[in-house]
């Protein structure tokens, strides 16, 4: 089935954009104090204006920017910034492959759109609110869904997408212009990690995203010592590694699905997936 993209006042005005961005204004307080310190960052770490604010609307990827600005003023080589960022974000792609069978029959224009403008919580508001109970995400959706419901879904991922982009690009414009202004000793830097770890607790939906996380943090801290901040890189490699192995078919993959699912069942969310979001 193939649906042609709809008209703009069609998907706002459906009651389910209003659904979107209404569930999306609790998260979008983190969202914001972590766009703030994010702009902030990037001019106090070297980058001019001009560029910082081309950065912020070309690449949209607060993780990813806060891991490169870093290697830039540092003058790192192109590839180390380059794999960074794209460890970092590399849990868009399973993000995407679970959208999929929801966007599927729109034309690929649109689908590049959502993508540009897709989050992390926006996902999971997404996946809690649509995906088919006792099912990985979007993966065993039935593409026989009738026009009326990918109209429903593709307006309340609006209303969340675009909720969450301007919670997020509004303060870390303002962060970016008025950095110089914004003295060190009101402490953002701590405030931005304490919107972090708020962010990352609301998406350990179960044990085997937190025993990612904490395989994550440990190889991170381990890796402290790497130069350009490769022990971001590492962190990664080991929660992917860790949720590889729960998801795998042998026998202690399977032990380890059991000993962390309380009712011994199949856990509902893969762990590959759960790291994605907390990567």
């Amino acid at each position: 089935m193939s649906l042609a993209a709809p008209d703009w006042r069609t998907t706002v005005r459906h009651p389910a954009f209003r659904v979107g961005a209404r569930e999306m204004l609790g998260p979008s307080i983190g969202v914001a104090a972590w766009g703030l310190v994010t702009g902030v960052a990037m001019v106090k770490g070297g980058l001019s204006v001009p560029l910082a604010l081309l950065i912020n609307f070309t690449v949209f990827a607060g993780s990813a920017q806060l891991a490169t600005v870093p290697l830039i003023v540092s003058g790192a080589p192109v590839w180390v910034i380059w794999a960074t960022a794209f460890c970092v974000n590399l849990r868009f792609v399973i993000f995407s492959a679970q959208w999929r069978p929801y966007f599927l029959p729109y034309p690929r224009p649109l689908r590049l759109l959502l993508g540009y403008f897709a989050g992390d919580i926006n996902y999971v508001l997404f996946m809690k609110r649509f995906a088919p109970a006792g099912t990985a995400g979007g993966a065993e959706l039935e593409q026989s869904e009738s026009p009326a419901a990918h109209q429903e879904q593709l307006s309340y991922f609006w209303g969340s997408v675009l909720t969450n982009y301007s919670a997020w690009q509004i303060p870390s414009v303002i962060g970016i212009l008025l950095a110089e202004a914004i003295p060190t000793q009101w402490g953002l830097g701590f405030a931005g990690t304490l919107a972090l770890l708020g962010l990352a607790y609301s998406l350990l939906s179960d044990r085997a995203t937190m025993v990612s996380a904490i395989v994550a943090g440990g190889a991170a801290v381990a890796a402290f010592a790497l130069p350009f901040k490769l022990n971001i890189v590492v962190a990664i490699a080991a929660a992917v590694c860790v949720g590889l192995f729960i998801d795998g078919s042998g026998d202690a993959g399977r032990r380890l699905r059991v000993m962390l699912t309380p009712d011994r069942r199949k856990p509902r969310d893969g762990s590959v997936r759960a790291m994605g979001k907390l990567a």
